[in-house]
């Protein structure tokens, strides 16, 4: 009888040890960054919360200079009753209050840090 000769051939692939390595490695990168992330999300809209407010800002001065007075309004009715206001970003939450020679502003989003922006402005 004869015996069969055996031989074990190794297939090019990953072992488990090395796979789990990988894994192990991916798993801290993405428990990096996910956070991060969040950070920058926030941060983009607490930025379009400040850029409404500063074109509301411009608006007023604008509408002031025509008509002596500023206008009180909302993130619902800025768009009307300023003329040349570019539309507000999505979600921002602004209103402004007026006196006779002042306006201020207060923006902020929900989405965003928690921060609610200021500006105030006398003439």
């Amino acid at each position: 009888m004869k015996k069969a000769n055996l031989q074990i051939v190794r297939e090019n692939a990953f072992s488990l040890i090395e796979l789990l390595t990988i894994m192990g490695i991916i798993g801290v990168l993405a428990g990096i960054a996910i956070p991060q992330y969040a950070g920058y999300k926030q941060g983009g809209f607490d930025g379009r919360a400040q850029i409404d407010m500063r074109n509301v800002a411009t608006a007023e001065e604008a509408y002031f200079v025509d008509h002596s007075s500023y206008v009180t309004c909302n993130q619902t009715n800025c768009g009307e009753l300023l003329p040349g206001l570019q539309a507000l970003s999505p979600g921002v939450v602004l209103e402004v209050t007026t006196s006779t020679q002042s306006f201020s502003i207060s923006a902020s989003h929900p989405q965003g840090s928690g921060e609610v922006f200021h500006w105030n402005q006398g003439s």
